[in-house]
Protein backbone atom coordinates (compact mmCIF):
# COMPACT_ATOMS: atom_id res chain seq x y z
CA UNK A 1 0.00 0.00 0.00
CA UNK A 2 1.30 3.04 -0.92
CA UNK A 3 2.51 5.75 1.74
CA UNK A 4 -0.09 8.68 2.45
CA UNK A 5 2.41 11.37 2.25
CA UNK A 6 5.52 12.38 0.62
CA UNK A 7 8.60 11.47 2.37
CA UNK A 8 11.80 13.26 2.25
CA UNK A 9 14.84 11.14 3.30
CA UNK A 10 17.51 12.17 6.06
CA UNK A 11 20.36 12.28 3.32
CA UNK A 12 18.63 15.05 1.10
CA UNK A 13 19.84 17.83 -0.11
CA UNK A 14 17.25 20.12 -1.66
CA UNK A 15 17.44 22.00 -4.44
CA UNK A 16 20.25 25.08 -4.97
CA UNK A 17 18.80 28.70 -4.37
CA UNK A 18 20.18 29.44 -8.33
CA UNK A 19 17.19 27.12 -9.80
CA UNK A 20 14.03 29.41 -8.45
CA UNK A 21 13.39 32.59 -7.15
CA UNK A 22 14.41 33.55 -3.79
CA UNK A 23 14.09 36.85 -1.70
CA UNK A 24 17.84 39.07 -2.11
CA UNK A 25 17.59 39.64 1.04
CA UNK A 26 17.23 35.75 2.22
CA UNK A 27 19.82 34.15 0.00
CA UNK A 28 22.57 34.45 2.32
CA UNK A 29 20.64 32.63 5.41
CA UNK A 30 19.46 29.62 3.72
CA UNK A 31 21.24 25.87 2.48
CA UNK A 32 18.67 25.07 0.50
CA UNK A 33 15.36 24.79 -1.10
CA UNK A 34 13.55 21.48 0.44
CA UNK A 35 10.24 21.79 -1.03
CA UNK A 36 9.71 24.14 -3.87
CA UNK A 37 6.40 26.32 -3.64
CA UNK A 38 5.18 24.81 -6.78
CA UNK A 39 5.37 21.32 -5.15
CA UNK A 40 3.65 22.25 -2.18
CA UNK A 41 0.78 23.76 -4.20
CA UNK A 42 0.04 20.38 -6.54
CA UNK A 43 0.62 18.44 -2.91
CA UNK A 44 -2.39 20.71 -1.07
CA UNK A 45 -4.69 20.07 -4.29
CA UNK A 46 -4.37 16.04 -3.86
CA UNK A 47 -5.24 17.06 0.03
CA UNK A 48 -7.74 18.55 -0.31
CA UNK A 49 -8.99 16.28 -2.60
CA UNK A 50 -8.81 13.75 0.33
CA UNK A 51 -10.54 16.02 2.96
CA UNK A 52 -12.99 16.86 -0.18
CA UNK A 53 -14.36 12.96 -0.19
CA UNK A 54 -13.96 12.14 3.34
CA UNK A 55 -16.36 14.95 4.68
CA UNK A 56 -18.65 14.79 1.32
CA UNK A 57 -21.86 16.61 1.57
CA UNK A 58 -21.39 17.46 5.47
CA UNK A 59 -21.09 20.59 6.37
CA UNK A 60 -16.61 21.53 7.82
CA UNK A 61 -15.36 23.72 10.15
CA UNK A 62 -11.94 24.60 9.10
CA UNK A 63 -9.89 25.35 11.97
CA UNK A 64 -6.64 27.32 11.29
CA UNK A 65 -3.83 27.51 13.63
CA UNK A 66 -1.94 30.41 13.34
CA UNK A 67 0.60 32.38 12.45
CA UNK A 68 2.45 29.33 10.79
CA UNK A 69 -0.15 28.02 9.34
CA UNK A 70 -2.27 30.60 7.29
CA UNK A 71 -0.46 29.79 4.04
CA UNK A 72 -1.57 26.49 4.32
CA UNK A 73 -5.06 27.06 5.21
CA UNK A 74 -5.74 29.62 2.52
CA UNK A 75 -4.41 27.43 0.00
CA UNK A 76 -6.34 24.68 1.36
CA UNK A 77 -9.68 25.98 1.15
CA UNK A 78 -9.27 27.69 -2.29
CA UNK A 79 -8.68 23.94 -3.12
CA UNK A 80 -11.74 22.71 -1.35
CA UNK A 81 -13.55 25.93 -2.45
CA UNK A 82 -12.72 24.99 -5.99
CA UNK A 83 -14.01 21.39 -5.84
CA UNK A 84 -17.26 22.77 -4.91
CA UNK A 85 -17.83 24.56 -8.16
CA UNK A 86 -16.94 21.97 -9.89
CA UNK A 87 -18.40 18.82 -8.49
CA UNK A 88 -21.94 18.54 -9.34
CA UNK A 89 -23.14 15.47 -7.44
CA UNK A 90 -21.36 16.69 -3.97
CA UNK A 91 -20.86 20.01 -1.78
CA UNK A 92 -19.44 20.68 0.88
CA UNK A 93 -20.52 23.90 2.88
CA UNK A 94 -17.21 25.26 4.41
CA UNK A 95 -17.03 27.47 7.97
CA UNK A 96 -13.82 28.79 9.20
CA UNK A 97 -11.85 29.98 12.32
CA UNK A 98 -8.79 31.04 13.79
CA UNK A 99 -6.67 30.24 16.90
CA UNK A 100 -3.23 30.72 17.78
CA UNK A 101 -1.62 28.38 21.09
CA UNK A 102 0.23 29.81 24.03
CA UNK A 103 2.22 27.79 25.88
CA UNK A 104 2.70 28.29 29.87
CA UNK A 105 6.28 27.28 29.40
CA UNK A 106 9.10 28.66 27.53
CA UNK A 107 9.99 25.11 25.87
CA UNK A 108 9.54 23.26 23.09
CA UNK A 109 5.87 21.34 23.18
CA UNK A 110 6.50 20.19 26.33
CA UNK A 111 4.30 22.99 28.79
CA UNK A 112 0.36 23.08 28.95
CA UNK A 113 -0.80 25.27 26.17
CA UNK A 114 -3.67 27.46 26.45
CA UNK A 115 -6.04 28.83 23.33
CA UNK A 116 -6.11 32.07 22.44
CA UNK A 117 -8.47 33.60 19.56
CA UNK A 118 -11.12 32.14 17.80
CA UNK A 119 -15.17 32.13 18.27
CA UNK A 120 -16.99 30.51 21.10
CA UNK A 121 -15.31 26.80 20.92
CA UNK A 122 -18.61 25.89 22.14
CA UNK A 123 -19.82 26.21 18.84
CA UNK A 124 -17.83 23.37 17.55
CA UNK A 125 -20.28 20.83 19.20
CA UNK A 126 -22.05 18.60 16.83
CA UNK A 127 -19.68 20.13 13.74
CA UNK A 128 -17.39 18.21 11.89
CA UNK A 129 -13.81 19.86 12.42
CA UNK A 130 -10.55 20.02 9.97
CA UNK A 131 -7.58 21.13 12.17
CA UNK A 132 -5.04 23.07 9.66
CA UNK A 133 -1.63 23.19 11.00
CA UNK A 134 1.69 23.81 9.41
CA UNK A 135 3.97 21.39 11.31
CA UNK A 136 3.86 18.97 13.84
CA UNK A 137 6.99 18.32 15.84
CA UNK A 138 7.07 16.12 18.40
CA UNK A 139 2.98 15.63 17.87
CA UNK A 140 3.11 16.71 22.01
CA UNK A 141 0.87 19.94 20.92
CA UNK A 142 -1.39 18.77 18.53
CA UNK A 143 -2.36 15.89 21.22
CA UNK A 144 -3.23 18.15 24.08
CA UNK A 145 -5.33 20.67 21.27
CA UNK A 146 -7.02 17.71 20.51
CA UNK A 147 -7.94 16.81 24.08
CA UNK A 148 -9.39 20.61 24.20
CA UNK A 149 -11.50 19.91 21.24
CA UNK A 150 -12.87 17.26 22.41
CA UNK A 151 -14.29 18.76 24.95
CA UNK A 152 -16.50 20.87 23.40
CA UNK A 153 -18.04 17.46 21.84
CA UNK A 154 -17.59 18.04 18.14
CA UNK A 155 -18.95 15.46 15.76
CA UNK A 156 -15.57 14.40 13.98
CA UNK A 157 -11.56 15.90 14.09
CA UNK A 158 -9.37 15.71 11.77
CA UNK A 159 -5.87 17.09 11.58
CA UNK A 160 -3.98 18.35 8.26
CA UNK A 161 -0.70 19.31 8.66
CA UNK A 162 1.52 20.15 5.88
CA UNK A 163 4.85 18.90 7.34
CA UNK A 164 5.62 16.50 10.45
CA UNK A 165 9.25 16.01 11.17
CA UNK A 166 11.05 13.15 12.38
CA UNK A 167 11.86 13.29 15.54
CA UNK A 168 13.11 10.92 18.68
CA UNK A 169 11.38 12.23 21.32
CA UNK A 170 8.58 12.24 19.09
CA UNK A 171 4.79 10.76 20.34
CA UNK A 172 3.97 9.14 17.06
CA UNK A 173 1.31 10.99 16.63
CA UNK A 174 0.33 11.12 12.90
CA UNK A 175 -2.28 13.22 11.75
CA UNK A 176 -4.48 12.78 8.91
CA UNK A 177 -3.81 14.39 6.50
CA UNK A 178 0.11 14.88 5.65
CA UNK A 179 1.80 16.94 2.74
CA UNK A 180 5.60 15.71 3.57
CA UNK A 181 7.47 13.88 6.32
CA UNK A 182 10.88 15.65 6.88
CA UNK A 183 14.27 15.23 8.37
CA UNK A 184 14.31 16.41 12.18
CA UNK A 185 15.72 20.14 10.38
CA UNK A 186 15.13 23.46 10.67
CA UNK A 187 12.63 24.75 8.20
CA UNK A 188 11.35 27.88 7.28
CA UNK A 189 9.24 30.15 4.24
CA UNK A 190 5.60 29.61 3.22
CA UNK A 191 4.61 31.20 6.95
CA UNK A 192 6.98 29.33 8.82
CA UNK A 193 9.19 31.55 10.52
CA UNK A 194 12.62 31.73 12.53
CA UNK A 195 11.82 35.08 15.06
CA UNK A 196 9.04 36.59 12.67
CA UNK A 197 11.60 36.33 9.53
CA UNK A 198 10.61 34.41 6.53
CA UNK A 199 6.96 34.14 6.40
CA UNK A 200 7.85 35.88 3.01
CA UNK A 201 9.33 33.16 1.70
CA UNK A 202 6.95 30.85 -0.93
CA UNK A 203 9.38 27.65 -0.87
CA UNK A 204 10.15 25.71 2.70
CA UNK A 205 13.80 25.83 2.97
CA UNK A 206 16.39 25.04 5.24
CA UNK A 207 18.22 27.86 7.17
CA UNK A 208 21.47 27.95 7.89
CA UNK A 209 23.75 28.55 10.79
CA UNK A 210 24.45 32.32 9.58
CA UNK A 211 20.73 32.87 9.50
CA UNK A 212 20.05 31.66 12.62
CA UNK A 213 23.01 33.95 14.39
CA UNK A 214 21.62 36.81 11.96
CA UNK A 215 17.96 36.77 13.15
CA UNK A 216 18.70 35.22 16.87
CA UNK A 217 16.55 37.20 19.42
CA UNK A 218 16.85 36.53 23.58
CA UNK A 219 13.37 35.72 23.87
CA UNK A 220 12.81 34.23 20.24
CA UNK A 221 11.87 30.65 19.12
CA UNK A 222 10.69 28.91 16.12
Amino acid sequence: MAETFIKIPDNYSGYHLSHFCVPKHYEEDLEDIMIPWGLIQDRTERLARDVFQDVKNEPLTALCVLKGGYRFFTDLLDKLTALNRSQASVSVPLYVDFIRLKSYENTDSTGDIRVVGGDNMVSLSGRNVLVVEDIIDTGKTMEKLLAILKNHQPKSVRVASLLVKRKSDSTGYRPDYCGFEIPDKFVVGYALDYNEYFRDLNHICVINDSGKKKYLTPQGSH
